[in-house]
């Protein structure tokens, strides 16, 4: 059964001033992602690949060219509308894991939920549910500095994942890890895109990560070059 076109860009660039400069990370790009792939993104630094990643998370806002996620045309969203957008669907996961080091691994899971309508007691329940599925529920206390890196990983997908979102953005999520705690994470989203059936976008350096997705993007100078 063929699967249903997630994410479609047609002529996608990004241009930055800088000073006197004009930085053009992404130009003239196409792609096309479906539903459940896991993809790793790679290339030289400077490639694009963050671009490109906060470009799709609605992170960023494109100079030019059609961005579709789902059902919503990313260019045509105003600020407001794009973090709106973002809220829903978008978890994002970050190398160096952003917790805020005051709050508990619960606390910090919980934090995307305060922006809903949603009750205490249903904000619980599904924190509780997303901790235990990252192995952490018996974690929940632990404030960043108790937790081991890749605890606070865990705790960061349990965070992106506690909404709900179709799509997941990885920011090299195994780049600061050990080898071990590197496998549980990309173990983890592997279940996230087969069992959860999410669709993962992941920039890495690591040909070992890499290799766990089931689709690899290679660019070189803002430019798609290579996909398998």
């Amino acid at each position: 059964m063929s699967k249903t076109t997630f994410i479609e860009a047609k002529g996608l660039t990004k241009v930055y001033r800088k000073g006197d400069q004009t930085i053009t990370p992404l130009e003239n790009l196409s792609l096309k992602v479906n539903e459940t792939d896991f993809i790793a993104l790679m290339g030289p630094s400077g490639s694009g690949k963050s671009t490109l990643l906060n470009l799709i998370a609605g992170v960023d806002s494109l100079t030019s060219g059609t961005l579709r996620v789902g059902q919503t045309n990313i260019e045509k969203l105003t600020r407001d509308q794009l973090t709106k957008w973002r809220a829903k669907n978008v978890g994002y996961i970050f190398q160096l894991y952003h917790l805020l080091p005051v709050l508990s691994a619960f606390e910090n899971v919980e934090l995307p939920l305060l922006l809903t309508s949603m009750s205490k007691k249903t904000r619980k329940e599904r924190v509780e549910e997303v901790l235990g599925q990252v192995g952490l529920l018996d974690r929940q206390n632990h404030r960043p500095k108790e937790l081991s890196g890749g605890q606070e990983q865990r705790v960061a997908i349990a965070r992106a994942i506690v909404a709900n979102p179709p799509l997941i953005v990885a920011d090299e999520p195994t780049g600061d890890l050990d080898r071990e705690s590197a496998n549980e994470i990309l173990n983890l989203l592997e279940s996230l895109c087969k069992e959860h059936k999410k669709t993962i976008l992941m920039v890495t350096h690591d040909p070992k990560a890499a290799e766990r997705a089931n689709c690899l993007l290679e660019l070189e100078k803002g430019r798609l070059l290579t996909s398998r």
